[in-house]
């Protein structure tokens, strides 16, 4: 999931060598953590946040698969 989420972000961005995405994962739980250039924020964020929400939906899709939870936070 982890090439997903950076496929995702990278074809988003303008500066996508700057993407890094970092894999936290616990015993029920992955949480995603994007840092892009603070110039990309506003285009991985969307309008009133529906790009995001939609990534993580998808992300929740998946790993609800497997029995857990993911979640994708945007670091900056």
């Amino acid at each position: 999931m982890k090439k997903l989420v950076k496929l995702m972000i990278t074809s988003l961005v303008d500066h996508p060598r700057e993407v890094k995405v970092t894999e936290v994962v616990t015993e029920k739980s992955v949480v995603y953590e994007l840092r892009c250039n603070a110039k990309d924020v506003g285009k991985v964020i969307g309008r009133s946040g529906k790009t995001v929400g939609a990534m993580r939906t998808l992300l929740g899709a998946i790993a609800a698969r497997d029995g857990r939870r993911a979640m994708l936070e945007i670091v900056e």
